[in-house]
């Protein structure tokens, strides 16, 4: 079991992959931090359950796509725990529209929530884990960074410029005993408020080798390898957890 005294920062953790990968975390030692934009329940609630593991639980909420909360998020976090150790750039948005009527706000909002928030988190718990000497930073990708799809230019350029980011971070800080890889989830299953997204990801089961979609364990899984001792070598990885699906 991973020592108590390191905490993770996961954004986006009221549900789904975030979810999962807090309480995963939380199974294996670590005490967490749990964020959203919105839900302010869901994110205590996994807390209690992440608190029943036996480990310190605190919710930061705040959108990490404004900068101004991300700093804030971290900042909160390090008050309470006195460093991040991981930090899971989960938090992501994936609205969709044609290229030549996608609005200058819907650009900028896709890349602040899904890119510069991995920029703004990292630059604010970078420092303590490299007074530390040992972090692990997880990025997340999809399947959206491989391919392009019709109607999300915004989405596959932020996921693409957050992969190039994980690449360098990993040969700066790698010295300095810090990781730094990113997961690319492919169809998983989960809670959506979109129906048409819900549907189009249950279609999808037929394209995968498989022959179902994941779920949020699964790719929780990985965050738990990649944080774990046994995880130490991996480093500016993308590593893929998608069935074998190739579109």
């Amino acid at each position: 079991m991973s020592n108590t005294r390191r905490t993770a920062l996961i954004t986006g953790s009221g549900r789904n992959i975030g979810r999962a990968s807090a309480l995963a975390l939380a199974a294996d030692g670590f005490n967490v931090v749990l964020n959203g934009s919105s839900d302010e329940a869901a994110c205590i609630s996994v807390a209690n359950e992440a608190q029943d593991l036996g480990v310190r639980a605190e919710v930061a909420m705040g959108n990490v796509g404004i900068e101004a909360d991300a700093r804030m998020v971290a900042k909160q976090a390090i008050q309470h725990f006195g460093a991040v150790d991981v930090l899971v750039n989960n938090a992501a948005i994936r609205p969709s529209s044609p290229f030549l009527e996608m609005s200058d706000e819907e650009w900028h909002r896709v890349i602040d929530t899904n890119f510069q928030a991995v920029f703004w988190l990292a630059r604010a718990c970078l420092p303590g884990m490299v007074e530390k000497g040992w972090g692990r930073i997880i990025n997340f990708a999809g399947m959206n960074a491989i391919h392009g799809y019709n109607g999300r230019a915004h989405v596959s350029a932020s996921k693409h410029a957050s992969w190039g980011v994980t690449k360098a971070l990993a040969k700066e800080f790698g010295p300095q005993g810090i990781t730094a890889n990113i997961i690319s989830p492919g169809p998983i299953a989960g809670e959506r408020k979109d129906a048409a997204m819900a549907a189009h990801i249950e279609e999808m089961a037929s394209r995968v080798p498989v022959g179902r979609i994941g779920t949020p364990d699964e790719v929780a899984a990985t965050v738990s390898l990649l944080t774990s001792e046994k995880g130490a070598f991996i480093n500016g990885q993308m590593i893929q957890v998608n069935g074998g699906a190739e579109t």
